[in-house]
């Protein structure tokens, strides 16, 4: 291997894969990033055997060759170089580096012992505006579980109905839907939540994303760069019945207020797990947050609110702060819609558009 590439666009692919790239028990290789020509550009590329991350760059290559060079070690190396051209040269197992002044060898592994990577194919393939994808995994991926016994809640189920495109997950205490474009194809997938947050974070400016699916694993292609992922096996739970359509609550305020105080209400909670209470008064049109605890005090909030309400059951329901705080932090808009059927039923809250929905359960207390 002989060739010559620019420092910023080396440091940069280096960057996009090697965060995925750490040993693990019996697989010491996966610690490596591989690197390899083909014709005019290198690739580099790693993986866990759960994901992949493969992106291509130019350069200019006079002799053709692949090497596993040591992660941590490569980029480190290259990310302090200066920006100018890299001359990379391999001699055997060792791979020479130099920059100007600055020159190193480093001790790498036949490619040959690094794992197969999977290729970004797939039977069906929608293209998704990259803004509209990063908003939907961002609102969707916090909610998953980090419960390995329950593996199809750790992941974001990803699927089409009726012509639609949606995104959902839960970890059986709140639950998320984002809806995004369209499309006449036929998706059912469950997706790693820590594969989509390698989606989101190489995003970066592009404009649109290409996703590729079959029954076994599915594609983000992002331009030069493409993460590739093993699908969770199983059949994700039906929660869309969860969702209430009638409630006897409706109450919508401005949101920025409502965050200031169940973040004020959150101090005081903390001796109860961040429990709080959120009540409105229809008559005097209110939402207040409060919460009461016997070491630190108590604390209430009120802001104004419109409230509709309908049977004889108090207009209130406990909920855990943080929940409600991740709900309000993933809506749109400057308003934003509570509703409920009472103390111990799911409180669901929405934003300016039908585009996302987030339910959390009641604390019981």
């Amino acid at each position: 291997m002989k060739l010559v590439v620019k420092q910023d666009n080396l440091a940069k692919a280096l960057n996009s894969v090697s965060r995925i790239a750490t040993a693990k028990a019996g697989t010491p290789i996966l610690a490596n990033v591989l690197i390899r020509t083909d014709g005019n550009k290198l690739i580099v590329a790693a993986t866990n055997l759960e994901v992949a991350i493969v992106t291509t760059l130019g350069a200019q290559v006079e002799e053709e060759g692949s090497l596993a060079v040591p992660a941590k070690l490569l980029t480190d190396f290259v990310g302090n170089l200066p920006h100018a051209n890299i001359s990379i040269e391999s001699d055997d197992m060792k791979l020479k580096i130099s920059a100007g002044d600055y020159k190193s060898t480093i001790n790498c592994v036949i490619a040959d012992d690094y794992p197969v990577l999977p290729e970004p194919t797939g039977d069906a393939s929608i293209t998704i505006d990259a803004d509209e994808l990063k908003n939907a995994i961002s609102g969707t991926a916090l909610v998953t579980s980090n419960d390995l016994t329950r593996p199809i809640l750790t992941g974001v189920y990803f699927y089409t109905a009726d012509g639609q495109a949606y995104m959902a997950a839960t970890d059986g205490y709140r639950l998320a839907e984002s809806k995004l474009i369209k499309t006449d194809q036929e998706l059912s997938a469950i997706i790693p939540s820590a594969t989509l947050m390698e989606v989101t974070r190489l995003i970066g400016n592009k404009k649109e994303v290409e996703i590729k699916y079959s029954d076994e694993q599915i594609s983000f292609v992002m331009g030069d760069t493409s993460v590739i992922s093993k699908l969770i096996d199983g059949r994700f739970i039906d929660y869309k019945q969860l969702i209430p359509t009638d409630t006897n609550f409706v109450i919508t305020t401005d949101r920025s207020e409502f965050i200031k105080i169940t973040k004020i209400a959150e101090i005081f909670a903390r001796e109860t797990a961040g429990s709080v209470i959120v009540e409105a008064d229809p008559v005097k049109k209110t939402l207040s947050v409060r919460s009461i605890t016997s070491q630190l005090g108590e604390n209430s909030s009120s802001i104004e609110a419109d409230v509709s309400v309908s049977g004889n059951e108090d207009c209130m329901v406990s909920m855990n702060s943080k929940f409600l705080l991740d709900a309000m932090n993933c809506i749109e808009g400057d308003k934003i819609t509570m509703r409920f059927n009472g103390k111990l039923s799911p409180v669901l809250l929405t934003g300016k558009n039908d585009n996302y929905l987030h339910l959390v359960m009641p604390v019981k207390s």
